[in-house]
């Protein structure tokens, strides 16, 4: 049984790379604009996809519970080879959108299912101490693959705009019998009738009745929602500082490949700072980059992007660990689903308002405006953070 649930790490990694294999990424905006589409329908469209999957977030790790991870994510991996597919063969906005919509839910019942399988695998074999070190290779792997994904789209361009699309299909096609051969690890505790006021339970144990666990959450939503909202900046930034064009899905692929470099060595940085010196540091490095990037129009400013990818690296797999280190098992894929659910409320509340503010006014002020908001969020946030986990003891 241990080897079957060993082989569970292999398979996510498949599901991984077929997921963040992104071929498309770096010439999305073209492809978007060559089928007619103004920057306000790309707005819209992103808008949808972050609606889609904030709307299904909580539910949908709740499914995750109740049927088991393994169902939730054959079926978001279909979706998600479904949404591609519907791409390839679209020429316009609505074709667009229903792609989107088809994607954003096959995403919303991965996201959450994917951690929750792995955390209670290795949790079945005896290796739960192992977590944090093979989430962040999992986010590794991730960015690795979309590192390689941006230089060979770029390639596959060179024939057709949509001809990276056509290829996404077969490689999101991978993540299918990948998650079919999953073997669902034995659960103390299962939800054993799907209600939606046992949904509304978890989320109010979560963050009403268990402050710890409640802060948690809301300072990694904060962390995510800043870290997601930088990615749509770079290529804008790219523009901002004359990078040529070519080069685009060159740097695209570097940053992502940086963040890979320290997802894997994260465990490492977190065990020589502990928890609050952690949260202290990334309070202060992620809004203090994009408060320097402000003032940078020159090219050694994608310097500072790469710094800020560097700490996103070391930020993501460790805020995760934390939340997983006081969840229970039979709720860990709702409680992820919760976060992940802030995260795309936070970016659909305040990242639509950036891009309005770069559009009217210009893009140095809307980094610098977006520096002071998630510092002030951060720093909310992460105060709480520290203050329960200094008032919990050790271990519980």
């Amino acid at each position: 049984m241990n080897q079957s649930l060993g082989a569970n790490i292999t398979k996510l990694y498949l599901i991984k790379i077929a997921k963040w294999f992104m071929l498309f990424m770096p010439i999305i905006v073209l492809f978007y604009q060559e089928n007619g589409l103004t920057m306000q329908d790309v707005f819209i469209l992103q808008g949808v996809y972050s609606v889609a999957i904030v709307v299904l977030e909580i539910p949908s790790g709740y499914l995750a519970d109740a049927l088991g991870r393994k169902t939730t994510m054959i079926i978001g991996t279909t979706l998600g080879c479904a949404g591609f597919a519907i791409y390839s063969v679209s020429f316009g906005f609505w074709g667009f959108l229903l792609a989107e919509m088809t994607m954003g839910i096959g995403q919303s019942l991965i996201s959450g299912a994917d951690s929750a399988m792995l955390y209670d695998s290795l949790q079945a074999m005896g290796r739960r101490d192992q977590y944090l070190r093979l989430e962040g290779r999992m986010v590794s792997v991730g960015n690795f693959a979309e590192a390689t994904a941006g230089i060979l789209g770029g390639l596959l361009a060179e024939i057709s705009l949509r001809t990276p699309f056509i290829a996404q299909t077969g490689v999101s096609f991978i993540g299918i019998p990948a998650a079919i051969l999953l073997v669902e690890p034995f659960r103390q505790e299962k939800i054993s009738k799907m209600r939606f006021r046992d949904i509304l339970l978890i989320v109010q144990e979560a963050l009403v009745k268990k402050p710890r666990l409640k802060w948690n959450i809301i300072y990694s939503a904060v962390i995510g929602a800043s870290t997601l909202t930088m990615a749509w900046f770079v290529q804008p930034y790219f523009r901002h500082v004359d990078l040529d064009l070519p080069l685009f899905g060159v740097f695209w692929s570097l940053l992502n490949l940086s963040v890979a470099i320290t997802s894997y060595l994260a465990y490492k940085v977190e065990y020589r700072l502990g928890p609050v010196k952690m949260i202290v540091f990334i309070t202060i490095a992620l809004p203090l980059l994009y408060f320097v990037l402000s003032y940078i129009d020159a090219l050694w400013g994608i310097a500072v992007l790469f710094i800020f990818y560097l700490v996103r690296g070391i930020a993501t797999p460790v805020l995760k660990d934390y939340i997983n280190r006081i969840t229970e098992s039979h709720s860990r894929a709702t409680v992820l689903s919760v976060r992940n659910f802030f995260i795309r409320m936070l970016f659909a509340g305040i990242g639509p308002f950036l891009g309005w503010y770069t559009d009217h006014y210009t893009l140095p002020s809307a980094l610098a405006l977006a520096a002071a908001t998630f510092f002030l969020l951060a720093l909310i946030a992460g105060g709480y953070f520290i203050q329960t986990n200094r008032n919990i003891k050790a271990g519980s």
